[in-house]
């Protein structure tokens, strides 16, 4: 296993930030955050604990889908790359709230930057929701195995369309930027998926009323959503299994997190 560099010997080998301050951000799951600063410019370095594998993307094929993205005008740029290193600018905004789809154009703001975002070139991996669920239940320790169940049924039964786009697939609040053009963050699980499924996250995550998801769908296919609307509702039931197997495979998830999920999951499939 390759050791992680340290933040210092990361920037001494970065000649632009050599000399840079650096601040600790707290929140990152699987890897170590800093927001560096110099000269009036910012960015966000994260360095991993050892090379990245799936479910995720390795770090220079989540750098190749930024890129693209961030040349649509999507997501900061990537400043530097390896397989455990990943610089990028420092995105100025504020975060997503999802309260706000009720003003005037906002969800119409959103639905539009979705369309430019599955408009990117297909990244040629597809989105494999069985090897991503195999991978949390083996590390589940005190299996639910009737939940567990119940999610592997879901998403054995939801098979890929064949009108696969290049998909962020992690669309929570807290991935989205208002900057106030919409900007995505973190695109560690960005492939070619339904297009749905970054809709479905978006919906089920923050938990929006069934309104604005016939909303949100609507503006996404100008004006034609409805048709659309059964399967919006098969990709938030993947996302809802995906996520409670997620949520239940890491050793920190609070049992009243994943318990209230269940709910929510059972309550979808009812």
């Amino acid at each position: 296993m390759t050791a992680a560099p340290s933040p210092d010997a990361v920037i001494r080998d970065l000649p632009e930030w050599q000399g840079a301050t650096r601040t600790e951000l707290v929140g990152g799951q699987t890897n170590h955050t800093w927001l560096l600063e110099k000269n009036g410019r910012k960015a966000v370095l994260k360095i991993d604990d050892k090379p990245r594998s799936a479910p995720y993307n390795d770090r220079p094929a989540e750098a190749e889908v930024q890129t693209a993205a961030a040349q649509a005008g999507l997501a900061s740029r990537v400043l530097f790359v390896d397989r455990q290193v990943y610089l990028t600018e420092y995105v100025e905004g504020s975060a997503w709230d999802p309260t706000q789809l009720d003003q005037q154009g906002r969800v119409e703001q959103l639905a539009s930057a979705l369309r430019r975002l599955h408009s990117l070139p297909k990244s040629g991996r597809s989105f494999d929701a069985r090897g991503a669920a195999k991978l949390y239940v083996k590390n589940i320790e005190n299996p639910d195995k009737k939940v567990i169940a119940t999610c592997l049924d879901i998403i054995k039964k939801v098979r890929l369309p064949n009108y696969l786009c290049c998909c962020h697939n992690d669309l929570v609040a807290e991935n989205i930027i208002a900057a106030p053009d919409l900007k995505f963050l973190d695109w560690e699980y960005a492939c070619d998926n339904n297009p749905l499924f970054d809709l479905a996250t978006i919906v089920e995550h923050n938990d929006l009323s069934e309104a604005h998801g016939r909303a949100l769908l609507d503006a996404y296919f100008d004006g034609s959503g409805e048709s659309w609307y059964p399967k919006l509702v098969e990709q938030q039931q993947l996302y809802l299994a995906l996520l409670w197997l997620w949520l239940a495979s890491r050793p920190d998830s609070s049992n009243k997190a994943v318990n209230r999920l269940a709910v929510r999951l059972a309550t979808s499939c009812s």
